[in-house]
């Protein structure tokens, strides 16, 4: 047989039963992820019955047996159901996606030039026109006194809480 030939061969063999495992397992992890969310979160998963269910049931049981076979149960229900969505969802309830992060960045940017630079604040209220321009200029003061006089930073962290507000996060 030729090197070509043994590529084919490989390309057709099915995966390894470690592998599988491993993906189950998997599965089974971001099941249990799932199980750990609230009623509200649950509900903007789109889900199907039988596996909110699933969920719903763990959450009600307190013997370590029970709660392994059950999380064994989700995991199988699981090999059903989409992943990626819920694994990006769940990566931005937990701050862990690359929007995110990104969106934080550009408001942490905006808090920066905004202390930075007082011609800063007419970029802003131009490109969010809804923004509270006379709170803003008053943190904005603030902000710096407590720097000037070594306070804590509430007014620096409140900037960044009125940004979050204003600047969408795009997902």
């Amino acid at each position: 047989m030729n090197k070509h030939q043994d590529d084919e061969d490989l390309i057709d063999l099915p995966p390894s039963k470690t592998k599988i495992k491993k993906q189950m397992l998997e599965l089974q992890n971001l099941g249990e992820q799932l199980a750990a969310l609230n009623k509200d979160q649950l509900k903007e998963l789109e889900l199907p019955e039988n596996l909110r269910d699933a969920i719903n049931e763990v959450k009600r049981m307190t013997k370590f047996g029970a709660i392994s076979r059950q999380m064994q149960y989700i995991g199988r229900l699981m090999r059903d159901v989409d992943a990626a969505p819920i694994i990006a969802k769940l990566e931005v309830w937990n701050g862990t996606s690359k929007q995110h992060i990104t969106w934080l960045h550009q408001v942490e940017s905006w808090r920066d030039r905004l202390l930075a630079d007082p011609n800063a604040i007419t970029e802003l209220l131009a490109a969010y026109p809804q923004s509270d321009a006379q709170r803003l200029r008053s943190l904005i003061r603030n902000a710096l006194k407590e720097k000037e006089l070594a306070k804590p930073p509430k007014s620096f962290r409140e900037i960044f809480q009125v940004l979050r507000e204003i600047i969408p996060e795009v997902q």
